[in-house]
């Protein structure tokens, strides 16, 4: 793997880790609101923000991908980390909702940007190399999950520490990641591929012109089709869990709940600790799974994917509702807890892997269809914030167990169909000699 390919995975990491410290430390401002002069807010409010930055990033990111085409991967990626580093900014000096609100739409924006040009710059540095390609897709999720995962971590301890000035904190590390892009990360046009490797084309690099047919022709691809219901409730899943859980975790106990062991009364130190085991768990099952797709088909890891998705939320009602267990008990249901999450870390990296296969059609328009990763994901991401935020209101977490339950079967149903076509994607994992 070249240095251009390193830096971008390490840029991904730390913009995805500066994304991961805002959501994290705004849970604690929100929960906190009052002392600091705003109004009191409840979880379905807090789901609304969520959803406000990745409506950002979902609007957003196909135009982006489309400028990356015709810009240059490379110049488009450097434009996030500056959005990013003025909505952090503008978080730290306001308590008004509806500014808030803003500050979400400006950081939605700067993951609109970069996402696309980055799988853009991914897609075509590993058109000629299958295995390259499969490594690097499962290292960029893999710098995705553990940044975002990462951030949420740091943003306890930096908000006993810190309290509002973490987001300014955070601005600097929004810098540094512009200065991977700018410094760290090849141009393409002038990159060798590979040495003693065919050339690129020119036509990959720059596309003539922006067709909207060919687009639209990208769009009705029956891969993206079958892939993004699946997709779409993954991500759904995994954003409930990264954020309404977390406030649900922090907030002051209700008498509504008192049957529920998870709901409230714990303190953003030990959250960021639930957390960290969590995601060095996740951060193991990417790595395993994504070496596997030379043996596994992809629609394989996806499908045994779902199934530690359900064992992993049988596990936590389980936790949910152990009063009076013994300590050992418990225990073996954490670690079930964990292996559930462990299998579910591999349905991610395989999805992104179908479509840079799919990108394979198109060369001239990679980063348009790349883009489509953050529409999946921020649709994925609205989606669960705003059902899950409804859904603890309602039962606590036990709601949230109940929509996701309902989110894993949505994902499931598609996978059929998804198997029958994956063949006509080009799926290295799919090949004769694959096993899975």
């Amino acid at each position: 793997m070249n240095r251009s390919l390193l830096a971008v995975l390490f840029g991904t990491f730390t913009l995805r880790f500066s994304t991961g410290l805002t959501g994290g430390l705004l849970l604690y401002y929100l929960a906190d609101l009052p002392k600091h002069g705003g109004e009191a807010v409840g979880g379905f409010t807090v789901g609304l923000l969520t959803a406000t930055y990745f409506a950002a990033e979902l609007v957003l990111s196909p135009g982006f991908g489309v400028l990356s085409d015709r810009l240059g991967h490379h110049r488009v990626m450097q434009w996030g980390p500056i959005f990013g580093a003025g909505a952090v900014l503008l978080t730290a000096v306001t308590t008004n909702l509806y500014a808030l609100g803003v500050t979400r739409l400006v950081e939605g924006a700067a993951a609109g940007a970069s996402v696309p040009a980055i799988l853009g710059y991914i897609a075509l540095a590993t058109s000629r190399d299958t295995g390259l390609r499969g490594r690097t897709v499962a290292r960029f999720e893999a710098a995705t999950l553990a940044g975002l995962g990462l951030g949420i971590v740091a943003a306890g301890p930096l908000w006993e520490v810190a309290a509002r000035l973490g987001f300014v904190v955070n601005a600097g590390i929004y810098a540094g990641s512009f200065g991977i892009y700018r410094w760290g990360v090849a141009d393409l046009a002038v990159l060798p591929h590979e040495p003693g490797g065919p050339p690129l084309d020119s036509a990959e690099l720059r596309p003539a012109n922006f067709d909207f047919k060919r687009y639209r022709a990208v769009l009705a691809s029956p891969g993206v089709w079958l892939l993004a219901p699946t997709w779409i409730a993954l991500n759904a899943v995994v954003g409930s869990w990264t954020t309404q859980s977390v406030f649900q975790l922090v907030r002051e106990p209700s008498p509504r709940f008192a049957n529920q062991q998870l709901m409230g009364g714990f303190t953003p130190n030990e959250i960021s600790i639930g957390l960290g085991v969590a995601l060095l768990v996740f951060f193991a099952g990417l790595l395993y799974w994504g070496n596997r797709f030379r043996r596994f088909r992809r629609t394989t890891i996806i499908l045994i994917g779902i199934i530690g998705g359900l064992f992993m939320l049988g596990a936590v009602f389980g936790i949910n509702h152990g009063q009076g267990w013994s300590p050992l008990l418990l225990a073996g249901v954490v670690i079930a807890m964990l292996g559930g999450l462990f299998v579910l870390a591999g349905a991610t990296p395989a999805a992104l892997g179908l479509l840079a296969d799919i990108s394979e059609t198109h060369p001239a328009d990679r980063g348009a269809i790349m883009g489509l990763y953050s529409v999946f994901l921020a649709i994925g991401q609205v989606t669960g914030s705003l059902v899950s935020g409804g859904a603890a209101e309602w039962l606590g977490i036990d709601g949230l167990l109940i929509a996701s339950l309902g989110l894993l079967v949505i994902a499931l149903l598609p996978v059929r169909g998804l198997r029958a076509s994956e063949h006509l994607v080009g799926v290295p994992g799919g090949d004769k000699g694959s096993s899975g």
